[in-house]
């Protein structure tokens, strides 16, 4: 597998074709799923060895999930692709909406295995409509998610109030998260990348052959019936 370099990352975010015949998964998704992974991987770590309460009646807890989604980031991130067809100014644009939301709420949220999930979805939602001339129904941004609507209705309108429906990104501060993106790159980050994706690659694999593994057992256990 390849490493992204900077120039076919940058060339990736200033030239994706849109043509529906275009399959390629934009390379900012396997960028953007290394950095977040980090920082996943980071926070579990401070939370260890430093005590972490999140505050009781903050609003930020919306994004909570009682259970961990099964699903990897980079996977998440590609079923979104897969089903939305986003370009990769949409997940620019998600990720500018992430670091502010984090920035606005330091003390109260941190990025962690039950919130990213619902965080993304519906950032990258919002970033849509915001970057895009026509979008699907936030209905069925919620399949794609694997929320209901009501839930994914809920999380847009509280995270457009608590970032104060601060949402502009103006061409330098695109230009500038991009350039961090490809910074990510150059210094190492594709080797992270190519980690992530073998990871991905391996959890897939791995959740195919224990489902085929189910299937036939229910085979077996009809036909011994």
């Amino acid at each position: 597998m390849a490493l992204i370099s900077p120039r076919k990352l940058r060339y990736d975010l200033y030239s994706y074709s849109y043509d529906q015949e275009n399959t390629n998964t934009p390379l900012v998704i396997s960028v953007l799923a290394s950095l977040i992974e980090r920082t996943l991987a980071r926070n579990e770590r401070i939370a260890k060895k430093y005590y972490y309460s999140k505050w009781p009646g903050s609003k930020t807890r919306v994004f909570d999930c009682n259970e961990t989604p099964d699903m990897t980031i980079q996977s998440y991130l590609e079923r979104i692709f897969r089903y939305t067809r986003a370009g990769p100014s949409v997940y620019v644009v998600a990720y500018v909406y992430i670091d502010r939301f984090c920035q606005l709420y330091p003390h109260e949220f941190r990025i962690g295995a039950t919130n990213v999930h619902r965080l993304l979805i519906t950032t990258i939602m919002v970033a849509s409509k915001y970057v895009e001339d026509m979008n699907y129904r936030n209905s069925y941004f919620a399949r794609v998610g694997g929320l209901t609507t009501k839930e994914l209705n809920k999380l847009e309108v509280e995270f457009l109030f608590l970032m104060k429906f601060k949402l502009h990104v103006n061409v330098s501060v695109y230009e500038s998260y991009c350039s961090h993106l490809e910074r990510e790159v150059s210094i190492g980050g594709g080797y992270q990348i190519e980690r992530t994706l073998r990871c991905a690659e391996e959890i897939k694999t791995r959740q195919t052959l224990l489902q085929q593994t189910r299937y036939d057992d229910q085979i077996n256990a009809r036909l011994l019936l």
